[in-house]
């Protein structure tokens, strides 16, 4: 799409699309794929549109590298959300309207052991290498399938552990990865943040420290397969709202 017509977009249609749509409109049924990040704020703010509107929304976690290969396959949701670093990659596939994301939160990657448990020293990129080669067993996301495990495998490596590290660490695949931290199972996890705190039996010590973080920003889109447009756009709508700010700051997001 050429840049004047994305400006456009954005100044215009966008705007009358999101303005007031949630009531009016015929009830639809939409499909949400949606980060895992994301999970936490979510559904509270999908309870309370659905609630709103009558509109009903079946969604679907995953982390984004499973979100993008189901893409690839044909799946077409109305609503996407996705981290920021791949929205240019689904608006050139067509996967999304281009020019239609909307930033809703950013988050960092955090370290987390069993409740109780002596907290271990990640105050700086050397203590956390210690922390690291000392510990029993690790976990975090599958790098093939999402953005926190992706940059993990590359902070083990700007460390210089990552070969070390292979035989006591375990890979997450879908969902909250520290769940075998909060059992005892393993010793420590790495997540997104917003992905650490609703676990039950699970404490977050910190963010990884200094140059070692990476913040994600995800946004949300429309999708090109959306059947109700007008709804699709309304919900993005709903996660502007200064409610949705409240619930997103309350669950580990910082809002743009």
């Amino acid at each position: 799409m050429p840049k004047s017509l994305v400006v456009v977009w954005r100044r215009c249609i966008l705007p009358l699309l999101l303005c007031g749509l949630s009531h009016g409109v015929q009830a639809a049924d939409l499909t949400v794929w949606s980060a895992g990040a994301t999970k936490p704020p979510m559904e509270p703010l999908v309870a309370a549109f659905q609630a709103s509107t009558g509109h009903q929304l079946t969604v679907d976690y995953a982390p984004v590298g499973v979100l993008l290969r189901r893409l690839a396959a044909g799946g077409r949701p109305d609503v996407l959300l996705v981290s920021a670093e791949v929205v240019a990659e689904v608006e050139r596939q067509n996967w999304a309207v281009v020019g239609s994301a909307v930033p809703v939160g950013s988050v960092g990657i955090g370290v987390a052991v069993k409740a109780g448990a002596a907290q271990p020293d990640i105050s700086s990129p050397e203590a956390l290498r210690q922390t690291l080669l000392s510990a029993q067993s690790i976990t975090y996301m599958d790098p093939q399938k999402g953005t926190s495990g992706k940059h993990f495998a590359s902070v083990l490596e700007q460390l210089g552990i990552a070969n070390q590290m292979q035989a006591k660490t375990k890979l997450g695949d879908v969902g909250f990865v520290v769940e075998p931290v909060a059992k005892g199972e393993i010793e420590i996890g790495i997540q997104q943040i917003t992905e650490i705190l609703p676990v039950q039996g699970a404490v977050l010590v910190g963010p990884l420290p200094g140059s070692l973080q990476k913040i994600t920003t995800y946004s949300a889109l429309l999708g090109t397969g959306a059947q109700a447009k007008p709804a699709a756009a309304a919900f993005i709508r709903h996660l502007q709202t200064p409610e949705a700010t409240v619930v997103f700051e309350r669950t580990g997001f910082k809002r743009p």
